[in-house]
Parts: structure tokens; sequence; C-alpha cells
């Protein structure tokens, strides 16, 4: 370095010495995240393709602990927390839709360079996702399957897969706070998936004609659909990119492709909270 920088940066009181130090590297483990990146072939997009999948995972880490925290506040009834952690959700999950837009940029011509190094590895098989599925309560036995190899990661979805997901713990809430609702909808099977209730649509009726009243329920309800919105944004901008790349074509983890992708769209995660806004 030029003597004058150096002394330009001393005086400006930089570290520059980092023999007995942490350094920014040292602490963000750098050296294995930028080694984490390994291409099975020569393909200039195939690293575009492992950083985008990559950073998604962590964002959904990121995502999980948020939820699985805002689960635990709602239970409490602490809901100042709950929203706080949620607002922070959808920002990631804003994140994640931002980043398909880099992904569009490689061609089906640059895919067919490496798709097929990839064998039956598909994003399908993605535990973090499951995870987030199954706090939000789209929860299907079956989609435990793929991680049977990995008895940590089983064990760990089979805990969420079992737990009441964050619209089981904001309809207790709402029960504790004196609304009332169902004793079947409060007492039912958390594994299977919610159905809409005829109790509970009309709690959201009344706390939606009275936000004000009412208004960390209200709150939080418009911070589930911002992130059921974002989710079915998510879902769509993976089937448009498998369309625009693979047309068609089956997925590398044997699902449809395409018609797989279309058929989750039509999932819905929280219904009495779109179902109000007709009531209204």
């Amino acid at each position: 370095m030029d003597k004058s920088i150096d002394r330009e940066m001393e005086h400006h009181g930089a570290e520059l010495s980092f023999k007995d130090n942490m350094s920014y590297g040292d602490y963000l483990k750098l050296s294995d995240v930028l080694g984490a990146q390994a291409p099975l072939t020569d393909a200039h997009d195939e690293l575009l393709f492992i950083i985008q999948h990559q950073t998604a995972e962590l964002w959904m880490k990121l995502a999980i602990r948020e939820m699985s925290e805002a689960c635990d506040a709602l239970a409490q009834d602490e809901f100042a927390q709950a929203s706080k952690l949620m607002a922070r959700v959808n920002k990631i999950f804003y994140q994640l839709n931002s980043a398909w837009d880099i992904l569009r940029t490689m061609t089906p011509s640059d895919y067919t360079t490496f798709r097929d190094s990839l064998g039956k590895s598909s994003g399908f098989q993605s535990y973090q996702y499951r995870a987030i599925e199954f706090v939000v309560g789209n929860k299907n036995p079956a989609l435990m399957k793929p991680h049977d190899h990995l008895p940590e990661v089983s064990k760990w979805l089979r805990e969420i897969y079992e737990a009441p997901g964050i619209y089981d713990q904001m309809v207790r809430a709402v029960a504790r706070a004196g609304f009332d609702i169902s004793k079947d909808v409060l007492n039912r099977d958390v594994t299977r998936p919610y159905t809409t209730d005829a109790s509970v649509q009309k709690a959201w009726a009344i706390i939606y004609r009275n936000p004000r009243d009412n208004w960390h329920f209200y709150d939080l309800a418009e911070k589930l659909i911002d992130f059921e919105d974002f989710f079915r944004r998510w879902r769509f901008n993976h089937l448009t990119t498998v369309e625009r790349i693979i047309g068609s074509k089956m997925g590398t983890g044997g699902t449809s492709g395409a018609p797989y992708l279309k058929k989750m769209l039509d999932t819905v995660l929280f219904p009495e909270l779109w179902q109000v806004r007709s009531d209204l």
C-alpha cells in the first residue's frame, strides 16, 4: 500500500493489521461461504444457478427462525413482537421474489449446458421450504419422505409438522381475547390442513369492522395477508421462471414441472382472512 494512503487510513482510525484480531472475513466465515460454490461443469451460468439457490436457502433460514418466534410470541399474546417479526419475514420474501429477476437472465440454451449435472436434485427437495409450508399450515406428511435419509432434518421437520402453525396460534389468541371460536377449531388436529370455519370467519368480520378496537389482531391479520401475497408471488415467479427456461419439460426431481407449480398456486393458507374482504 502507498505510504501516504497508509497514513491517511491510520489517521481515520482504520484497523489495518489482523494478525491478532478478528477480521470481517473471519467473523462472516467468508472462506467457507465463498468456497461453498462447486459447479460440476464448465458452464458459465451454473455459478449463477448455485448462488441463486444458496442465497435463497440463507434467507429461508432467517425466515424460519423469525416465523417460529412469531408463533411463540402469539402463544404468549406478545402481539407487538409477533407483528415486528412478521414484518421482517415479509421483507425477506420481498427479497426472495426480487431474486427471480436475476435467475431469469439465464436462457433455455444456458440451462441446457449444465442441467444434466443436477441429476435428481431439485428445489422441490428443499427441507427449509418444506418447513416454511408447515409453519404456515400447508401440511402433507408425504412431503417429508425426501428427507428420510437425513435423520436430524427429519426429526426437525416432524416437530414443525406436529406443532400448531402460525394461523392456529393466531386463532387461539383471538379466542383467548374473548371471541367465540368453535372448540372444533381450537382442538383440531394441527397436522391436518386448515379448513374454513364459520366462527373464525365471524370473529375476523368483527375485528375488521372495528380495527381501532382490535388493532393488534387487525395489524397481525394484515401481516399474514402480506405474507401470503408474497408467498403466492414467489410461487408464481417460480412457475414463470420454469416456463421461460424449460417450458413443459419434467422437473429434475421427478415432478411434472410447470403443471405441478400451477397446481400449487391454488393453495390458500389463511382462508377467512381472504373471505372477510367479501363480508365487509
